[in-house]
């Protein structure tokens, strides 16, 4: 996979961004190059070294198993609980979040560090969630694993210390695929609901046709090459990447929805459908706030020790979260800003 940017060109990444961005790309596996087999790319991630920051604390930490769709196997999640607050306050805010990967990598401890850094941040009991992967469980595996947990979330809300009238959907990319597909699904099939939808570098058009596709294609982690290959292991042959539930972009109707965060990165390959779909919420009326940051790439959200811009975003998505219990006592406002 290459990473060096065309002779002549320009490099849009942002100061300190490409020092990551080489470093990340030099462990990550040339997927749909000389790695095709999704058991081997998870053996080489889960090979490569550790990052060397300590994890955010939070106040406990439990691994367990949830009830699946009918007739799919049980769902592990791990449950974050934030430290208490120091006054007695409303339940806290709760949060379902799906991890990205493409829907073939990727799991809890890919994606701890983030999970806890939300629960520590936002003071929200996190609820991340361990879908199953394709090629092994395609499409639409996933998607029943995510709305099965949302619905399980809602349900026990109130016995994990949280608020069920505060509940946000969460995830990066594959996972901000979930988190905006479950919203619809949510919506359409009359509930649980859900007061937030916050979705980083969501993918939500898997015709993968969007201008920052070909722009972005190669050189700034995220390939397009990558995207294809998550695509046919999401789908299998057959698959129809038009199908609403993958391509939530292409969904008719956007009323009703939760209001929504987007954070979008501009060297990025779904940084165009990212900020499409925000548009498509707003001209449907849904609220929409959106952390642009022109000079990341996809994945800069999970290096917060690295990186200014993450920190900028991850405390947009803390604010949008807080806001949650705010909002049901009828104070503070959406947050977020524009980067």
């Amino acid at each position: 996979m290459s990473t060096e940017q065309t002779p002549g060109a320009v490099d849009r990444l942002a100061p300190g961004a490409r020092a990551v961005v080489d470093a990340i790309s030099a462990v990550f596996p040339d997927l749909g190059g000389s790695v095709t087999d999704a058991a081997e790319a998870r053996r080489i991630l889960a090979a490569a070294p550790e990052m060397p920051f300590p994890a955010p604390v939070v106040a406990a930490v439990e691994d367990r198993e949830i009830p699946g769709p009918p007739g799919a196997p049980a769902i592990p999640v791990r449950i974050y609980l934030p430290q208490p607050a120091a006054t007695d306050a409303a339940d806290a805010p709760v949060v379902v979040f799906f991890h990205g990967g493409g829907w073939v990598i990727g799991d809890l401890d890919s994606h701890d560090a983030t999970a806890r850094g939300l629960c520590r941040d936002a003071g929200a009991v996190v609820v991340s969630v361990d879908y199953r992967l394709a090629p092994e469980a395609p499409f639409p595996a996933a998607v029943e694993d995510a709305y099965a947990a949302v619905c399980w979330v809602a349900d026990h809300a109130a016995e994990l210390g949280a608020d069920p009238g505060a509940l946000t959907v969460a995830g990066d990319s594959a996972g901000g695929n979930l988190a905006a597909v479950v919203a619809h699904i949510a919506r359409d099939e009359g509930g649980p609901h859900i007061a937030r939808q916050v979705l980083v570098y969501p993918a939500t058009d898997a015709r993968q046709k969007a201008g920052s596709f070909a722009a972005n294609a190669d050189g700034y982690f995220l390939t397009a090459v990558h995207c294809h290959w998550f695509r046919e292991q999401y789908l299998g042959p057959d698959g129809d990447p038009a199908h609403p539930h993958v391509s939530p972009l292409l969904v008719e109707d956007f009323a009703g929805l939760p209001p929504a965060h987007v954070v979008t990165a501009g060297c990025d390959p779904l940084c165009d459908e990212g900020r499409a779909y925000a548009q498509a919420l707003r001209d449907a009326g849904v609220p929409v706030t959106e952390s642009r940051f022109p000079g990341m790439f996809h994945g800069f959200f999970g290096f917060p020790d690295l990186l200014e811009d993450a920190r900028r975003a991850r405390a947009d998505v803390a604010e949008v979260i807080a806001s949650t219990v705010r909002d049901r006592k009828n104070s503070g406002d959406l947050g977020g800003r524009a980067g």
